[in-house]
């Protein structure tokens, strides 16, 4: 690698960094809008729909090393603190005011014909069995919320417990962010 792709990558590493560490945000509160939920769950446009330029056509000999094939783009997605009481699947009137929010967002034209995932997410406190068994009831605490309350048609919203495998802040196991939910974008 030379002096000139290596200062060209410095950037691009940092942007993907960025980003990355963006999309780990756990939006809460008055954090919850319909803008935002509408920017984080819109997909990316996809290559197909944008061109690629170049400035000059690159021809690879047979020992020359070939460039890594790009990533599949991540899934577009909002976590979410949506609080329940203690220990059960009952939503909280805080997470059904922003749950509303939402609401507004899926039914909005950017996103009406969509499909999403709705992802319950737990602490490790307790079994790892109990935990995603918790979690499968709060997604689907959400999704019935959203269906009975915002008119969201059914077909549009799965609900997955992922338990406590995936949580957003190790460091602290028992940080509300790693009690949560993630509304992914099944588009990709």
């Amino acid at each position: 690698m030379n002096a000139k792709s290596f200062l060209l990558m410095v950037p691009l590493a940092a942007l993907s960094c960025l980003a990355a560490a963006q999309s780990d945000k756990v939006l809460r509160g008055q954090e919850i809008t319909e803008s935002a939920l509408i920017q984080a769950l819109t997909p990316p446009a996809s290559a197909a729909e944008e061109p690629i330029r170049t400035r000059s056509i690159r021809v690879n000999r047979d020992d020359a090393p070939r460039p890594a094939a790009a990533k599949p783009a991540k899934p577009a997605s909002a976590s979410l603190l949506i609080t329940f009481e203690t220990n059960s699947a009952e939503l909280t009137p805080r997470a059904k005011q922003s749950l509303d929010v939402v609401g507004q967002a899926l039914s909005s034209d950017k996103l009406a014909d969509f499909r999403f995932a709705i992802q319950g997410h737990a602490d490790p406190r307790g079994d790892s069995e109990a935990n995603l068994r918790l979690s499968q009831m709060r997604a689907e605490s959400v999704r019935q919320y959203l269906v009975q309350n915002n008119r969201i048609e059914d077909r549009r919203l799965e609900a997955i417990g992922k338990g406590d495998k995936e949580l957003l802040n190790p460091a602290n196991p028992i940080a509300p962010e790693n009690r949560r939910v993630t509304i992914v974008n099944l588009a990709q």
